[in-house]
């Protein structure tokens, strides 16, 4: 069973995590990867909709045993591979030369939450699921590109809040917020509301490439230039 998979409606990629939590790991970046790339080098892709198979969850962030257990195992080059891994998965997101919107169809924790933030837009089904950054009760920092994407999906006082609190937002407080496009009182709503948009799409992939280019530019350049230190660092962070 593929953990990611794509398929194309009417010039549509929607790109579906398929492994029930979707839980983030070096195997996830990788699938994720690959079919962003498929989905992007497609040129009937004139949009792109990363959304979940399982109706609970949209995705409850990194796999937390994993991540233990190669700490444990001093696997640390695993551990730097994932992070690396998923900052390439952000990039793509944020330099994709046509639109990328999550379709967040169940719980969006940590990880998952900061997945969608890389997106341009986000929906979100109102009846099931949450918007929760729980890092700080997990112990677990930020790196500094995260919070650079994040701070361009939710306002700078908002993420404060949810960042500080690790407080569990619902839809329509997002919605009221403008974290997300719409909060959909259901999977079917929500599924309609997306490709309704996503469709509605059919820009020249070079000027919107552009655009996404020179808004996000600041953003990539943290991720080349701050992201490593942290992450190169990943062996002294358990040793301390």
């Amino acid at each position: 069973m593929a953990i990611v998979y794509r398929q194309m409606d009417e010039g549509v990629a929607v790109v579906y995590m398929n492994n029930k939590e979707n839980l983030q790991d070096l195997g996830f970046a990788r699938a994720l990867n690959a079919v962003l790339d498929e989905a992007v080098a497609d040129t009937e892709t004139r949009a792109v909709v990363l959304t979940s198979s399982d109706p609970k969850f949209f995705s409850n962030g990194i796999h937390v045993n994993w991540l233990m257990e190669k700490y444990a195992a001093q696997e640390f080059q695993a551990i730097r591979d994932f992070c690396y891994g998923m900052d390439e998965v952000f990039k793509k997101l944020l330099l994709a030369p046509v639109p990328t919107i999550a379709a967040i169809n169940g719980h969006a924790f940590g990880n998952g939450a900061i997945l969608s933030c890389a997106c341009d837009f986000r929906f979100m089904k109102s009846d099931r699921g949450f918007f929760c950054f729980p890092e700080v009760d997990l112990g677990i920092p930020f790196l500094p590109g995260m919070d650079a994407f994040i701070e361009k999906a939710v306002p700078r006082w908002k993420f404060n809040e949810l960042k500080l609190t690790g407080r569990r937002a619902t839809a329509p407080e997002l919605e009221a917020h403008h974290v997300i496009e719409k909060a959909c009182d259901n999977a079917e709503h929500l599924i309609a509301e997306t490709m309704g948009f996503a469709k509605s799409f059919n820009k020249k992939r070079g000027i919107f490439a552009e655009h996404k280019k020179r808004m996000h530019g600041r953003i990539i350049e943290i991720i080349d230039r701050e992201n490593p230190e942290h992450i190169d660092a990943v062996n002294l962070m358990v040793s301390e």
